[in-house]
């Protein structure tokens, strides 16, 4: 089976909301994400690729520049939420999901791929958040 791999630098902030340690306090980090895909039909295009780069470019990293890019994530359920909306309306986003590592990388493969990958021909089968260089979650569909 054939899969590409591309990678795209982020700062975001977030709160773990009910973190037992610091990561329940507001804080941020330079994130590292890599999206895997491999052909919907197991097939190489034409001239021998799963795709260009230049798709998950268009299609994955710019996404993750306009709406995580330099924003900070809070899951919907945390009490915080209307505070911190009032202080950075633009720049607080509210999330249906607590934003660890892991469920930023579901909710990219599960609800940001599918979306954004239509028509291209290609299937996100993983991505790994990396929070720092030591850290990391992947999600992968099989």
């Amino acid at each position: 089976m054939f899969e590409i791999e591309r990678y795209h630098d982020i700062s975001v902030g977030h709160r773990v909301y009910g973190h037992e340690s610091k990561c329940a306090h507001l804080h941020g980090h330079n994130y590292r994400i890599h999206f895997t895909l491999i052909p919907d039909n197991n097939q190489l295009d034409f001239i021998g690729r799963v795709t260009d780069f230049s798709v998950i470019k268009s299609r994955l990293c710019e996404w993750l520049e306009t709406w995580w890019d330099h924003k900070m994530l809070i899951w919907v359920h945390d009490p915080d939420l209307d505070d911190l909306m009032v202080i950075d309306p633009g720049g607080v986003v509210p999330v249906e999901f607590n934003p660890t590592a892991e469920n930023m990388a579901n909710y990219l493969v599960v609800a940001v791929g599918p979306e954004q990958l239509i028509g291209t021909g290609c299937i996100l089968t993983a991505c790994k958040v990396e929070e720092t260089r030591k850290c990391s979650a992947t999600y992968r569909i099989d």
